[in-house]
């Protein structure tokens, strides 16, 4: 958590950024290429094949769609946010895979795989969101993930990151104030921002992991390209720039 706060801070990021941050990651690395793909990798891309699997945190659908052409028996895209789902099935139709996608708010039948992208950094309560996903794997299921940055990347704060690290610099009350003079949703702390932001690290998740039902299989974290002669197991949680993983259930675990 930031150090600096008061009326100077709110004063500083007045004037630093007198508006809202949007170009750090605005999604120009994924221009033309399969996000999917780039996030995965083709290694754990290849475990969909043949497998029924749910798209956790759906959003638009271009994820399920990606996720039907590596070649998914079936796919479920879950997101509560219903509004989006006309885009998503219009995207699997143009996709010519809509008799093996579907959207909903909540799964009813059980799934061999899940796949989450960009979301365990924004989940109010991931602890909990670890024990619905496995509730709805079979017994020796999956989860392939891959979220970041993380709290401690450079630009972790995500909206806040009004340069490399200010998250850490600056009170959380100086940020909501700051961001009150241009978003009227009420916000009064991190996790309420549109999106959520729930300050999420490589250790804190490891830590969730170990107390859900699931086991840690695989976790790679993989380096900020311009910070990787630094990145240690020491240096991880400010030099990853993304985390890989795949989580899985006993064999023994009920659905």
């Amino acid at each position: 958590m930031g150090v600096i706060g008061g009326e100077l801070a709110y004063r500083f990021l007045k004037w630093f950024s007198p508006g809202a941050i949007t170009v750090q990651m605005n999604g120009q690395a994924y221009v033309g290429k399969s996000k999917l793909r780039v996030l995965l990798g083709d290694r754990l891309l290849a475990q969909v094949r043949d497998r029924d699997v749910i798209d956790f945190g759906s959003g638009h659908g271009i994820d399920a769609a990606d996720i039907a052409l590596a070649g998914a028996r079936s796919v479920t895209g879950v997101d509560i946010q219903t509004k989006f789902f006309p885009e998503a099935e219009a995207r699997a139709r143009e996709a010519k895979v809509s008799d093996r996608v579907q959207f909903v708010s909540q799964p009813a039948a059980p799934a061999d795989l899940i796949v989450s992208l960009d979301s365990f950094e924004h989940f109010g309560d991931p602890g909990a969101i670890l024990e619905v996903m496995a509730s709805v794997l079979r017994p020796g299921g999956r989860v392939v993930a891959s979220f970041g940055p993380t709290w401690y990347h450079p630009l972790g704060g995500h909206l806040f990151s009004v340069f490399p690290w200010a998250h850490l610099v600056f009170t959380e009350a100086a940020f909501i104030r700051w961001r009150s003079d241009f978003k009227t949703d009420g916000a009064t702390r991190f996790h309420e921002v549109a999106g959520g932001l729930n300050q999420m690290t490589i250790r804190r998740f490891e830590h969730l992991v170990t107390a859900s039902p699931f086991r840690i299989v695989e976790l790679e974290a993989v380096p900020i390209r311009r910070l990787q002669p630094l990145a240690n197991a020491m240096t991880r949680e400010f030099t990853t720039a993304i985390v890989r993983c795949v989580l899985e259930l006993p064999p023994s675990t009920t659905t």
